[in-house]
């Protein structure tokens, strides 16, 4: 019912083309379902009729109109590395600078819960997808409308009717919730390949800030850990979780909403800075710094990090920054040593050898189209 990881990707599947109109957003007991499905069912009979295959629809135009629904939707910060790697198996090379490209071309016009007021069951009400779209529709050059779907000859055939009935839930476009999509991607030092920050869930006042770091070098020691006062946490402080990427998790789970210590909590804070290398689920929110690349599993600048050290967040400059000098990190660095393989054969082994980063989809490498050759991290 929130516009969460599964509510996101859905939505993203429809923009794609790859579903009958209005399909995403169906509430769960609505018998939408039913008459969706039967008429996925004729719809499909007639695309092997045609020969009309999702390599023809799953273009990059398609691809950046999904970037540009799920960033105008506020959605999960999941489906950066979703799209990202399904596009590389459709032979597309979508990156995070496409993302952050599209995000500053694009409004959030859907006031939707974590970040928002509103549930799915009222977007779909308020004219779901198709009504959404037509009103990004009409900012020129954002959508490519005369790609094909399954459904129709032309994404604008398809949007062609499309109402939206409650401008509260799907705003107009002079009304936005925000100026700029809903997730920012981040570059400095200590992600020179990127972070992303689905800002439009942070409390402003943390979206320019600089603290000190409290650096838990995994996820067991920081739930038993977090409340101890002995760690000094203050409401300034910068939580760190490292060794939760693709490889260090292993599998990036979603651990990045760290939480917030008990005493912080009794005294009203309910939002803190938090970078990881983890990914959050897209029900989470608050000012969570994610997909950390390179992860610090093989080496990345979060591996260098220090409690102490004061770390800069910078949304409206897209920075991140660690401030400790270019010296001193090489000297971390130089000291740094690699953890020992954690598989010698099988599955593992391959998974070890050819998983990518998460700023290039957390795919195996092999999996990537012609064209499309996402490397490993080397150090």
């Amino acid at each position: 019912m929130t516009m969460g990881t599964a509510s996101t990707l859905t939505a993203a599947a429809e923009a794609l083309g790859v579903t009958v109109p209005g399909a995403s957003s169906i509430p769960a007991v609505d018998s939408g379902h039913e008459r969706m499905a039967a008429d996925s069912g004729l719809r499909i009979v007639e695309l092997v009729r045609q020969d009309l295959k999702l390599s023809k629809i799953l273009t990059r135009e398609a691809y950046e109109d999904a970037v540009a629904t799920v960033l105008a939707l506020g959605g999960s910060t999941n489906a950066v590395i979703h799209l990202i790697a399904m596009a590389g198996r459709s032979g597309v090379r979508l990156t995070l600078d496409d993302f952050d490209r599209i995000a500053r071309t694009v409004p959030v016009l859907a006031d939707l819960r974590p970040g928002g007021r509103y549930l799915m069951e009222d977007f779909y009400f308020a004219g779901g997808l198709p009504g959404f779209l037509a009103e990004l529709a009409q900012l020129k050059d954002v959508l490519h409308l005369d790609r094909p779907t399954v459904a129709h000859t032309t994404l604008r055939e398809q949007l062609d009717g499309a109402l939206v009935h409650n401008p509260e839930v799907i705003r107009p476009l002079d009304n936005p919730r925000a100026s700029e999509g809903g997730v920012a991607v981040l570059r400095g030092n200590l992600c020179p390949d990127g972070a992303v920050i689905k800002h439009i869930a942070c409390e402003q006042r943390l979206l320019e800030h600089t603290g000190p770091a409290v650096v838990f070098d995994d996820y067991k020691t920081m739930q038993a850990t977090i409340n101890d006062p002995a760690l000094g946490i203050t409401e300034d402080s910068v939580l760190v979780l490292r060794n939760a990427g693709p490889l260090g998790g292993p599998g990036m789970p979603e651990y990045g909403m760290l939480p917030i210590p008990d005493h912080l909590l009794k005294k009203g804070v309910r939002d803190m800075v938090r970078i990881s290398d983890a990914r959050m689920s897209g029900t989470s929110y608050g000012a969570c710094v994610l997909h950390i690349a390179p992860e610090s599993y093989v080496g990345g600048p979060l591996a260098l990090v220090h409690t102490g050290d004061l770390i800069t967040l910078d949304v409206e400059a897209r920075t991140l920054r660690l401030e400790v000098d270019d010296a001193e990190l090489e000297r971390r660095r130089a000291a740094w040593t690699p953890p020992p393989p954690r598989y010698a054969r099988g599955y593992g082994a391959l998974y070890q050898e050819q998983m990518t980063q998460a700023d290039t989809g957390c795919d195996f490498r092999f999996l990537a189209a012609p064209g499309v050759d996402p490397e490993p991290y080397a150090g």
